[in-house]
């Protein structure tokens, strides 16, 4: 009894040491947005003389964070949409479709993801010019799906393998067609994994720098860290005001986070059941 105590006790301590590892950049942070560039300068682990919104207002004036803001969401609704739709129809219909054929564009798939972004960037940068993506936010989220699609893929695939076929068969004689069994059946069964790919996708497309920075050219168009790194000058860096707007920036994904992480945990549940 007191060897699990003891167990338990040096689990929960190793847990909550990594607990305070991860929050500390996010608490330095905090604190750091509410002082002056001299108080950063002089002390960095310091707490704020004042609780002053200066910084945050001034973001929101010299940024036009709303507006990046909103360029950064309509890029990330794009993406997911495409990603969770087009990842959702084809690991189903590869989990579902035998044949050497079916094997052949999984590998694929899977294949794509170990080629490194950097590899392609001129490549895929010439092309969005052809396309007519240059400068468009719309194009931009085209990319993100064409990037984060074979990921989606993988994990639906491996997903829609422990959902019985069984069901599907009984929609057939219901007199369901393909389209309607995936719609009505398959993708609500799906939400667990639908979660987490939310989630991961939210993570990168929300705070992605290289790919906007390759695409975008009208400040206008910029999203929130591009907007960002125009803080960053040749000789300075305004650090009270780039770290309240990371504060701001990170506020969405950690709400989204927050909403998801019961699904995901459900998923993880549901997995070790089956």
């Amino acid at each position: 009894m007191r060897e699990n105590r003891a167990v338990s006790f040096s689990i929960n301590l190793i847990l909550t040491v990594f607990a305070v590892i991860s929050f500390f950049p996010i608490y330095m942070a905090v604190i750091n947005s509410f002082k002056s560039q001299g108080e950063i300068f002089n002390s960095v682990l310091s707490m704020p003389n004042s609780l002053s919104l200066e910084n945050y207002l001034g973001v929101f004036t010299e940024l036009n964070l709303l507006g990046s803001g909103f360029n950064t969401l309509i890029v990330t609704v794009i993406g997911l949409a495409g990603i969770v739709f087009c990842g959702s129809l084809a690991g189903y219909k590869l989990a579902r479709t035998s044949g050497k054929l079916s094997a052949l564009i999984f590998t694929l798939f899977i294949a794509s993801m170990l080629v490194p972004f950097h590899s392609i960037m001129i490549t895929l940068s010439q092309m969005a010019k052809i396309l007519g993506f240059q400068g468009s936010l719309y194009g931009l989220g085209l990319i993100y799906i064409g990037l984060g699609v074979n990921m989606a893929v993988f994990l639906y695939h491996g997903f829609v393998k422990s959902i019985p076929k069984e069901l599907e068969e009984a929609a057939k004689i219901d007199g369901c067609n393909d389209f309607q069994i995936f719609i009505k059946i398959i993708f609500p069964l799906l939400k667990p994994i639908t979660a987490t790919i939310l989630v991961l996708n939210v993570l990168w497309l929300w705070n992605d720098f290289l790919l906007p920075l390759i695409m975008l050219t009208d400040v206008n168009n910029y999203t929130l860290m591009l907007s960002i790194n125009m803080l960053f000058g040749q000789y300075v860096a305004d650090w009270p005001k780039i770290l309240a707007a990371l504060v701001l920036t990170a506020l969405p994904v950690i709400v989204f986070y927050a909403f998801f992480q019961k699904y995901i945990l459900e998923g993880i549940a549901d997995g070790a059941i089956k």
